[in-house]
């Protein structure tokens, strides 16, 4: 789930799709909007679900790469 492994796609692991997240949070942003960014930069090729894209907030955010700014933004930490 974290990594790939025999059944999770290494495009769909949480560390690629974790990866994606932050290569997308250029600046504080929403949830819903981080959101549409992801979904644009994957494309119709390769969708994750809703579920799946939180789920790589919450890696993110246990491993200190992001957190949470004022009015709930979510925020690139430095040297993430």
């Amino acid at each position: 789930m974290i990594l790939p492994t025999k059944g999770v796609h290494p495009n769909l692991a949480l560390l690629t799709v974790g990866g994606q997240v932050l290569s997308a949070l250029d600046e504080p942003s929403t949830v819903s909007s981080l959101w549409y960014r992801v979904s644009k930069m994957r494309g119709s090729t390769e969708p994750i679900t809703f579920d799946w894209f939180v789920l790589s907030l919450d890696l993110l955010y246990a491993l200190g790469a992001i957190t949470l700014g004022p009015s709930d933004a979510i925020i690139r930490k430095a040297g993430s």
